[in-house]
C-alpha cells in the first residue's frame, strides 16, 4: 500500500494516476473539502495539459489566458505562451476551491483510492532508519511508500527533519473580486512595484484573484489598509478594480520553502512540501501535476516496495524537469530587487517577442531554456 498525505493538486493527482494503474493508496488531508488557500489560481500549460491526461478537461472550467504580461510603470512586455502540439497554448485560471475539490472527488471516485478527510496525520512511523508508515491518531497505517504532499509548510517535512532555513523572506496575500461592468483581459498581468508585485489572475464568472507577493520587512500590520494602497498604485489595476467587489477574506502566507533533501528511505516529498524558490513564474500547479505524473511512474514500473533503490533516480528526474523552471524563477527574482534593471529588461523584452515568449514558456513547463520544447514527464531529451 502507499500512503499520501496531503490532498491538494500533487496528493490527489498522484491518487488518481496510481489508483488507475491498479494500486492500493489511502490519502489523508487534515482538512475537509472544499477548503481555500492562499495561493495563485493560474494553472499553465504543462498543468492544463496533465489535468487532461487525468481526464479533468480546461483546467476544471478554469478561464482561458493567452500568457503574462509584465508592468514596470507605463512600460509593458507581452509573453504569450508558445505554440505547443503536446501542452497547447492556453493557460486555464480556476479558484482553489473548486479545482481541488474535483481533483479530491475523482481521487475518492477512483478504485483502489480511499480518502480520508479531516484526518490529521500525526507523523511518520520509522523502523530500523526507515520510513514503514504514519501514524494517525494514535494507529499505525504501515505503507511500501510514504509520499508527503502537504504543502508549502509540510509538517511532514519537518517531522522528517528535512527542512532547510529560509534566507529570503517573503510574504504572499490575496483576494478575491467579482468586476463590476468590466472583463478581466485574458492574460495573467504582473505589476512590478518596489518591494513587491501584484498578479492579476482572470477567473470564470468575472471574477479575479488579485495576489500580492511582497518582501515581509515591507508589510505593514494591520495589511490591509496597506493592500488596497499599494493595489491602487498601478492605473490599469485601479481601473480594473474600480467598484469591483471583494468576494473572498485577505489571506496571507509566508512565502518559500526548502528542503535538505526529496527523499529518505521509505518517504519521498512532492510539490511544494519538497521545496519551492517562489511563486514570482507562477508555475507551481503545473509542476507539482508534472511531477506527481513522473513520481506515479516510477512507482508503477518500479515498485513501491523497491523505492528505496529507485528514489535517487527519480531525485534526479525531478530535478532536471524543475531546472530551468527554477534557474528562471531566480532570474525573475533577480531582477524584481532592482528596479532600473527590471525595466531594462523588459524594453529588450518588449522588443524581442519570441525570446519573451520562449522564456514564458519555460515558466510554463512547454520549453527548455536552451534546446528543444519539452514533451511530457519522461521527455529524454530534458
Amino acid at each position: 500500500m502507499i500512503v499520501i498525505v496531503g490532498g491538494g493538486i500533487a496528493g490527489a493527482s498522484l491518487a488518481i494516476a496510481l489508483g488507475r494503474a491498479g494500486q492500493t493508496v489511502e490519502l489523508f488531508d487534515a482538512q475537509t473539502f472544499p477548503r481555500d488557500k492562499p495561493c495563485g489560481e493560474g494553472l499553465m500549460p504543462a498543468g492544463v495539459a496533465a489535468l487532461q491526461r487525468l481526464g479533468i478537461p480546461d483546467g476544471a472550467g478554469g478561464a482561458p489566458f493567452h500568457g503574462v504580461r509584465y508592468h514596470v510603470g507605463s512600460r509593458v512586455a507581452v509573453g504569450p505562451f508558445p505554440p505547443s502540439a503536446e501542452h497547447g497554448a492556453l493557460g486555464r485560471a480556476q479558484r482553489r476551491l473548486v479545482l481541488d475539490r474535483r481533483l479530491l472527488d475523482v481521487a475518492a471516485q477512483t478504485p483502489g483510492v480511499t480518502v480520508r478527510q479531516g484526518t490529521p496525520v500525526d507523523g511518520p512511523v520509522v523502523e530500523n532508519g526507515r520510513v514503514s508508515g504514519v501514524r494517525v491518531g494514535g494507529d499505525v497505517r504501515r505503507a511500501a511508500l510514504v509520499v508527503a504532499a502537504d504543502g508549502a509548510h509540510s509538517r511532514f517535512r519537518h517531522r522528517l527533519d528535512l527542512n532547510e532555513p529560509v534566507l529570503r523572506s517573503r510574504v504572499g496575500v490575496r483576494r478575491h473580486y467579482r468586476l463590476t461592468g468590466r472583463t478581466a483581459p485574458p492574460w495573467v498581468d504582473i505589476f512590478l512595484g518596489p518591494s513587491r508585485e501584484f498578479y492579476v489572475t482572470p477567473l470564470p464568472d468575472g471574477e479575479v484573484l488579485v495576489a500580492l507577493l511582497a518582501e515581509a520587512d515591507a508589510v505593514q500590520s494591520p495589511l490591509e489598509p496597506q493592500f488596497d494602497r499599494w493595489r491602487a498604485v498601478p492605473p490599469p489595476l485601479r481601473e480594473l478594480l474600480d467598484g469591483a467587489q471583494p468576494i473572498s477574506p485577505l489571506l496571507a502566507t509566508p512565502l518559500a520553502a526548502t528542503a535538505r533533501r526529496g527523499f529518505v528511505p521509505g518517504a519521498v516529498l512532492l510539490g511544494d512540501a519538497a521545496g519551492f524558490i517562489d511563486p514570482i513564474t507562477g508555475g507551481g500547479m503545473a509542476q507539482a501535476l508534472v511531477t506527481s505524473e513522473c513520481l506515479a511512474h516510477f512507482i508503477v514500473t518500479h515498485g513501491a516496495e523497491h523505492a528505496d533503490a529507485w528514489l535517487p533516480a527519480f531525485e534526479r528526474r525531478r530535478h532536471a524537469l524543475l531546472r530551468d523552471y527554477r534557474l528562471l524563477t531566480r532570474g525573475v527574482l533577480a531582477l524584481a530587487r532592482r528596479p532600473r534593471l527590471a525595466r531594462a529588461a523588459l524594453a529588450t523584452l518588449s522588443w524581442t517577442p519570441p525570446l519573451f515568449s520562449h522564456l514564458v514558456g519555460v515558466s510554463a513547463g512547454t520549453r527548455s531554456l536552451v534546446g528543444p520544447p519539452k514533451g511530457g514527464p519522461y521527455d529524454r531529451s530534458i
